[in-house]
């Protein structure tokens, strides 16, 4: 046979043994996105009033559900002045536009411009009520204190907590428990 004529036969052989990309490897709930970013960053303001930077490895938009879905998730939250509060950390989120809420998974962790820092595995922002809470066991460490529990709730500044077993220490007065029943 002729080498010519033989090379698009060896080529087609070659092409119909590759498997190719199949659905499930790209991923079946990224296909029904509307968008899909790649090295996403926006800001958020509130009133006129730059809130948060939002940064993601991808972000899957869902116009029709009203969702986000992010990988690689990173939030710099800012206060009234502009000034950089907090960041949050995150594999994955996914912010609800409808609630305002973002629920963030995977090694998130939260660190404050003042040394505090949360880790948990999950981690649920309610923007509307401006509250976290995590049903999954935290860690909780400052210059001053150093604690955890198996589930909080509290509101964003951290003054009105409540945590399911909680335990740590605080160096200096120490933390002051409420009794069974109050």
């Amino acid at each position: 046979m002729n080498p010519v004529r033989l090379l698009p036969l060896c080529l087609s052989a070659l092409a119909c043994s590759q498997t190719g990309v199949t659905a499930r490897e790209a991923g079946e709930r990224a296909d029904s996105a509307d968008q899909i970013l790649f090295r996403m960053s926006t800001q958020l303001t509130e009133n006129g009033v730059l809130r948060s930077f939002v940064e993601a490895d991808t972000a899957y938009i869902y116009q029709n559900q009203q969702f986000t879905d992010f990988r690689g998730l990173r939030i710099r939250f800012l206060d009234n002045q502009g000034n950089q509060q907090s960041t949050l950390t995150s594999r994955t989120g996914v912010y609800h536009n409808l609630t305002g809420k973002l629920d963030a998974r995977g090694s998130v962790m939260v660190q404050t411009t003042d040394g505090r820092r949360l880790q948990t595995a999950h981690l649920v922002y309610d923007k509307t009520s401006n509250r976290v809470e995590s049903d999954s066991s935290f860690t909780y460490e400052s210059p001053t204190e150093s604690g955890g529990g198996s589930s909080f709730n509290s509101d964003i500044e951290f003054r009105n907590l409540s945590i399911t077993r909680p335990k740590g220490f605080q160096k200096g007065k120490g933390i002051l428990l409420p009794r069974p029943g109050q």
